[in-house]
């Protein structure tokens, strides 16, 4: 009962929509305008950076509060792994979204500093490599999420931990599908520049 109790909760958790919280506040639904993202990358467009920045650190914690606290109370890797899993699954498939959400990178990010900050700092550095050489954040994720397993596997994680990182990179990537589809055509915008309407429509669904 514990166990199934701590993953409702995690999903919960990692279910709040806090793009669509901040936007509503500060008078405007990231779902409506730009990319219809609902995560940092399209709210600092519709808010500026101050919403974003807000979006980004509740997207962060509430991928980490859940993974903090069981590993606080001593659970074991394989109960740790399966509620970060949890929390990763609602901040992409939310309960209060309909089952949509963003594409999770914020929340994965923070549970990868709470189970290992090591692991993570390899990711961000490949997310920034590709950032800066190309300037388009969806490739950027894509590399860090690829990166995620054998950075994990190098450390020498738990094989739970390794599994995570695994399953978190394939749900990263289904994520991700229609921007990779316009990678693979060459219509993938680089961050600042204006969305058409037709890229408008195509990505009405996501972080």
């Amino acid at each position: 009962m514990t166990f199934l109790f701590l993953i409702l909760v995690a999903y919960l958790i990692g279910s709040i929509p806090f793009g669509v919280i901040v936007g509503r506040v500060r008078g405007f639904d990231p779902r409506t305008v730009g990319s219809g993202n609902i995560g940092m990358t399209n709210v600092v467009r519709a808010g500026g950076p101050v919403a974003a920045g807000l979006t980004f650190i509740a997207d962060v914690l509430k991928g980490a509060i859940p993974v903090a606290f069981v590993k606080h109370e001593g659970f074991p890797p394989h109960v740790v792994a399966w509620v970060a899993i949890a929390a990763f699954v609602g901040a992409i498939c939310s309960i209060f979204l309909g089952f949509r959400g963003g594409k999770g990178i914020s929340a994965a990010l923070g549970i990868w500093l709470v189970i290992s900050p090591a692991t993570i700092l390899i990711a961000l550095a490949a997310f920034a490599i590709v950032l800066a050489a190309t300037r388009i954040v969806s490739l950027a994720s894509i590399s860090a999420a690829f990166v995620l397993p054998p950075a994990a596997a190098a450390l020498n994680l738990p094989r739970h931990y390794l599994l995570l990182a695994i399953v978190m990179t394939a749900l990263a990537l289904l994520r991700h599908k229609d921007n990779i589809g316009r990678l693979m055509r060459g219509e993938e915008k680089p961050f600042g520049s204006k969305p058409t309407p037709s890229a408008t429509t195509t990505e009405m669904h996501g972080e």
